[in-house]
């Protein structure tokens, strides 16, 4: 038998002006403090919504000939 993974489910409301408060969970396992930048992936899986890594860690951060689904998909760890 197949072990199910360790997930959990945090939600968070959206307001009139399109703003959320990120929950504390998420904010700790993230390592998000006031300034830090969020990055949204579209994948087929679903939306990714991680930090943004600083410039000095990725210098591709903002390479986009990379930034398509497919390009997710196939660097994805298996």
């Amino acid at each position: 038998m197949a072990s199910r993974p360790d997930v959990r489910v945090v939600t968070s409301k959206l307001t009139s002006k399109a703003q959320t408060v990120v929950p504390r969970i998420i904010r700790e396992r993230l390592g998000l403090r006031p300034g830090d930048t969020l990055r949204y992936r579209i994948t087929r899986a679903g939306i990714v919504i991680d930090r943004r890594p600083d410039r000095e860690d990725d210098p591709f951060v903002e390479f986009a000939e990379w930034a398509g689904a497919e390009d997710d998909e196939a660097f994805e760890d298996p």
